[in-house]
């Protein structure tokens, strides 16, 4: 303000001046009180714009800001030019920090912020349910107190942030968390939360998966590989015993290659690579098929039936339900006793239409059945390489039954025998135009 001085400077030479030229024409004591008089209501002019400013800064808005008058108005006018500015940058503040806010509550991470005491000064509504927070009543409150985790606690005092740690939830104890602190601004810390239960699940699956096989494929290894060693040692074999080495290598090597292919199927499967090619499928002709497969495997060891009750085929991928249903019809052949009974049904269903597979065999306990389609759970795996089951037909099935919309059902009594049912939706369902052959 290269002028805030002119315009008192100005004031005081005028009331000098008239002052002098009082003195010089009247006498001493009039020029005094002339000179005293406009001192004291130039003095009164700045009290009343230091009161109008007083009461402004009582309630700061800017429309209120006084107009002023003399050397106030160019105060009163920078001191509104500067309020709108800071107005502004509150306004756009406020703004950014609402952007902020939301776009942080729209992560699928949890977020915490901490001061430079670790004190919470705000959290996402995704942190709030992964470490069981309150927001309104936590803040200001130390994560260490709340997150009564000894692991968290030296996390915090180590001071070393470059991995992060990985917790259980003290709120879920099924979920698996990532938490990671990230430093930033004036000693104030970010922390970031994931979860990873999922890719731990899928972590999991994969150690076991590979212990399985190796499990698997150990042992028709250390047959064949026994045998071997043995026909090399020996001098002189006789024939007999060579074929039996030979038929228990056959034998051995036989699983191997199931295992394989099957192993192969379910990658296929869970990849998707090709996507499913579908078509019509005719049910009741697979099922003949499925009969005379189902013979041929029981070697007439079973009674095997088959009860087609409805001419309707599917929309599908016959080479894929073909393999479903094969996979669920020598099951029940393993593991239904000789002379026990099979019963292979296509029918209608209140959902669409359900494949299914009946027999009298063994049954499984109710606390197995919600893990059949897991890939090598077996309820008896002694059983199960008696009669060289792989561990993977019914993971296998899931698979297959979950690329048509299909869901799969099992009914099962210990001791009693089991259904393996495969339901699919009215959308896959399509009229073949043939009657329904009747049951034989």
């Amino acid at each position: 303000m290269p002028n805030f001085w002119l315009r008192p400077l100005t004031t005081f030479g005028f009331i000098g001046l008239i002052s002098l030229l009082l003195w010089a024409t009247a006498n001493a004591v009039a020029a005094l009180f002339f000179f005293s008089a406009a001192l004291l209501l130039y003095l009164l002019f700045h009290l009343r714009n230091l009161k109008e400013f007083a009461d402004w800064l009582a309630r700061p808005e800017t429309k209120n800001i006084p107009q002023g008058s003399g050397m106030w108005a160019p105060l009163f006018s920078l001191l509104y030019q500067q309020q709108r500015r800071q107005s502004t940058s509150a306004t756009d503040l406020s703004a950014s920090l609402e952007r902020f806010e939301r776009a942080a509550e729209a992560m699928p991470d949890g977020i915490v912020i901490l001061n430079d005491k670790d004190q919470i000064e705000w959290c996402n509504a995704v942190a709030e349910a992964q470490l069981g927070l309150n927001l309104e009543r936590d803040r200001g409150q130390w994560l260490a107190y709340l997150l009564r985790q000894a692991q968290f606690s030296d996390y915090l005092a180590a001071h070393n942030y470059r991995e992060p740690l990985i917790v259980k939830s003290l709120r879920t104890r099924d979920l698996t968390l990532s938490v990671q602190m990230v430093p930033f601004g004036d000693e104030q810390k970010l922390l970031l939360i994931r979860d990873i239960t999922q890719i731990e699940r899928v972590e999991t699956m994969r150690r076991d998966f590979v212990a399985n096989v190796s499990h698997e494929l150990r042992t028709p290894l250390t047959v064949v590989g026994g045998f071997l060693e043995t026909l090399v040692d020996a001098e002189q074999v006789d024939p007999a015993q060579m074929r039996h080495y030979l038929q228990l290598m056959l034998e051995q090597t036989t699983r191997m290659q199931r295992l394989v292919v099957d192993l192969l199927t379910l990658s296929k499967l869970e990849s998707g690579n090709g996507g499913l090619h579908e078509g019509p499928v005719d049910v009741p002709r697979l099922l003949e098929t499925l009969k005379r497969e189902a013979l041929s495997l029981s070697d007439g060891k079973h009674r095997v039936h088959l009860d087609i009750g409805s001419a309707d085929g599917l929309q599908g991928n016959e080479d894929e339900l073909h393999s479903a249903f094969g996979n669920l019809v020598s099951n029940a052949i393993r593991y239904t006793p000789e002379e026990g009974e099979i019963t292979l049904s296509w029918e209608k269903h209140p959902d669409g239409a359900a494949f299914a597979v009946s027999d009298s065999g063994l049954g499984i306990d109710a606390q197995h059945i919600p893990r059949l389609t897991e890939r090598f759970y077996r309820v008896d795996r002694g059983r199960s390489r008696e009669t060289g089951g792989t561990g993977l037909g019914l993971a296998i099935v899931k698979h297959i039954l979950t690329r048509h919309q299909a869901k799969l059902e099992v009914e099962s009594t210990a001791g009693e025998g089991s259904t393996f049912r495969a339901v699919f939706p009215r959308r896959k369902v399509i009229q073949l135009g043939k009657e329904a052959p009747s049951a034989s």
